[in-house]
């Protein structure tokens, strides 16, 4: 019997597909963290998704020093944070579960054997088991925050490769937006402040509805203030670039609270 053909995907020693830091109500500030594409484990059920190690520790595996800046942001602000812990080759928590690239066949140049031809009832184990707890325990979250009165500021986490095709990228940050542009603008104009930032709007990526899921669920149709930051790897790729970036953004963000809060 193949092991994919079993009941449940996760083993019961292996960790759930969320991890909390700060829940509700210890949290007191009104910024709210997530952070969809922490960690880059497999299942063991999954084996490796027919790929070197090497190949799993590259940023299609994972956004490569971004959960190390959100944790200590978080902790600088006393916000709360979700975390992902498990690659997004085996399903994208940011996707939407109907966008083809929820499982992807290919990330960047590099095909993921284990996701070809993935049978539609083992897709569903994997939404069930990672991508719908995840985002049970962030509405969670949201939903205590609401009933208590507290407001919330959401920052959905993320980074990106320096160099992507062949075609290298100059931003150094990048806020991310859709329709709601005043949290992701205020905090670009004050990052812009700095000459030396080269900061990014709607760059390296947009939002819409077919190709993000966090933004437009937790931002839009929630109706959160929202900006989705974009990190690029080389500069949170250890833990000074970790911490220089943590305490840039936690000044940023303390400085925006109030007038985000009444805007």
């Amino acid at each position: 019997m193949s092991p994919l053909s079993r009941d449940t995907l996760l083993a019961r020693d292996e960790p759930p597909p969320w991890r909390i830091e700060r829940p509700s109500p210890s949290a007191r500030s009104p910024y709210f963290l997530t952070c969809d594409h922490a960690g880059l484990r497999i299942p063991r059920r999954l084996g490796q998704l027919g790929l070197e190690p090497r190949e799993l520790r590259r940023h299609i595996g994972w956004d490569i020093g971004v959960a190390s800046v959100a944790t200590q942001l978080a902790g600088l602000l006393d916000a709360t944070l979700v975390l992902q812990p498990y690659s997004r080759l085996v399903i994208d928590c940011n996707r939407p579960p109907e966008s083809p690239e929820s499982i992807p066949i290919l990330s960047e140049a590099t095909p993921i054997p284990g996701n070809r031809l993935v049978p539609a009832a083992q897709a569903r184990q994997r939404r069930r088991e990672i991508f719908e707890p995840y985002h049970a325990c962030i509405r969670g979250q949201l939903d205590a925050r609401r009933r208590r009165g507290q407001p919330t500021l959401l920052l959905a986490m993320h980074s990106f490769t320096p160099v992507y095709l062949g075609q290298s990228r100059p931003w150094h940050l990048g806020v991310l937006y859709h329709r709601d542009a005043r949290m992701a603008h205020a905090l670009r104009d004050l990052l812009r402040q700095d000459a030396r930032l080269c900061v990014g709007d709607n760059q390296p990526y947009t939002v819409d509805d077919a190709s993000d899921y966090g933004i437009p669920e937790y931002g839009e149709r929630g109706g959160l203030p929202h900006v989705e930051l974009e990190i690029r790897q080389d500069l949170i790729g250890d833990p000074a670039g970790q911490r220089g970036w943590a305490l840039r953004l936690a000044r940023c963000l303390r400085m925006l609270e109030e007038p985000l809060l009444h805007s």
